[in-house]
């Protein structure tokens, strides 16, 4: 009796030893099974929409000094970094016998066109002076036509006109007119002719700039690149060329001369031009004045800006794939930038303001239907999420999202379509 007394015991405390122990699991199972939160705060920002584009450097602020002549330079007046004008002497060469056939040919067009320009002042003066005599020569038939239709005599012959002095005085206050409206277009168009020689002229000057013995500056800037040095030789084994004038008529008279870049000159408020790529689908949305970032792989560590100046909707098809260029004008910058630098650029589309911008990871998309939870009073409760409900995005003063999922930092600048929620009225 006693061992069956102790065995009803042990048996009852093991009961009671399980049945706790269930019940601790139990709990703890519970325990484990309850979602825990961490919430994150709803805040307002700029959607700023943007296409991303490649493309180079098209255009610069920098122009090549170039020369057609041939010899051996004796004389440099500038080093690089110097400040120069237009027009001004860089250096001097003892040119080769050949050289200096061109530049003799080069000059002697040059005289021939200031010959012309000075031709064609004396063409409007004299067609002044002939305009002002025509002028006279109708008042005078006028005179004459208006005594006659008085019923006066004919002044040369003191009797009446006769039937042909009549028509001859109607012909002749004609004529005077037709006359005087030939002569004033003459002048008129005089100043066309002067404009016309005048463009010859620096023509022609250019082209004997290009062989001259004297190496100017094309244009005002400061001087870089320039390697001119006494004693070094200009031959013609470059291959590039320029067109030197030899006579009057520059299309019948001229010579193909090898030329050669000796230097460059950069204008310091200068703006550089770049030129984009972009696809069908995205350049409909580009216009005139959008906003543009441009960063350069020569220069890593710099971000330029710029604006849209044109959109060419001509495009171009390769391989049955069209694109469409656009011309972006870069802001003042310091940098040293070559033409034909590669640019990626980020075009500013549009900028929405006051976004409500929530984790990505806060919302929820079931069947088309986006949903975010908001705690009140301690419960989760999921609310649908619209576009353009405003009042609702602001009433989520906190989100809901389970512990092991940190709640990421909201982004200042850039958005995703995958973070961003528009407020839209």
């Amino acid at each position: 009796m006693k061992l069956n007394k102790k065995v009803k015991i042990t048996l009852i405390v093991l009961g009671i030893s399980i049945f706790g122990l269930f019940i601790f699991n139990k709990i703890k199972s519970d325990q484990n099974n309850k979602t825990q939160f961490k919430t994150g705060t709803a805040e307002k920002a700029s959607l700023i929409t943007t296409i991303s584009a490649s493309g180079t450097i098209t255009s610069g602020s920098t122009t090549y000094i170039t020369t057609g002549a041939i010899g051996t330079v004796n004389r440099v007046y500038v080093k690089n970094g110097d400040t120069v004008v237009k027009r001004q002497k860089l250096a001097e060469l003892t040119l080769d016998d050949e050289a200096k056939e061109t530049q003799t040919i080069a000059w002697s067009n040059y005289l021939n066109t200031l010959e012309n320009v000075k031709t064609a002042q004396a063409n409007r003066t004299a067609a002044d002076i002939q305009m002002w005599k025509d002028r006279q020569a109708v008042l005078d038939a006028q005179a004459e036509y208006d005594n006659m239709k008085s019923g006066g005599w004919n002044p040369d012959t003191n009797a009446e006109y006769t039937y042909n002095e009549k028509a001859i005085v109607e012909k002749t206050l004609q004529l005077a007119k037709e006359t005087f409206t030939t002569d004033e277009m003459k002048y008129n168009n005089s100043s066309v002719d002067i404009s016309l020689a005048n463009s010859k002229l620096s023509a022609a000057l250019r082209s004997y700039q290009q062989v001259s013995s004297t190496i100017y500056a094309p244009v005002s800037g400061v001087l870089s690149n320039l390697i001119l040095a006494e004693g070094v030789v200009l031959s013609d084994s470059s291959n590039s060329s320029i067109t030197v004038s030899t006579g009057s008529d520059s299309s019948s008279n001229s010579q193909t001369v090898t030329s050669q870049n000796v230097g460059a000159i950069k204008n310091p408020g200068g703006q550089y031009q770049a030129t984009l790529n972009l696809t069908e689908v995205d350049v409909t949305k580009i216009k005139s004045g959008q906003k543009v970032t441009l960063t350069m792989d020569a220069f890593p560590d710099h971000t330029l800006t710029g604006t849209v100046l044109a959109v060419n909707t001509s495009g171009n098809v390769n391989s049955n794939v069209t694109t469409y260029s656009v011309n972006v004008l870069l802001d003042n910058t310091d940098l040293d930038i070559y033409t034909n630098m590669a640019v990626s650029a980020t075009i500013i589309v549009s900028v929405k303001d006051d976004v409500i911008v929530i984790p990505s990871t806060a919302i929820k998309t079931v069947n088309n239907i986006s949903t975010v939870q908001i705690l009140k009073d301690g419960i989760a409760t999921s609310v649908e999420v619209l576009m353009k409900v405003m009042l609702l995005l602001l009433r989520l003063s906190t989100l809901l999202q389970p512990a092991n999922q940190p709640v990421p930092e909201v982004i200042q600048a850039h958005f995703s379509e995958a973070v961003i929620w528009a407020a839209e009225s």
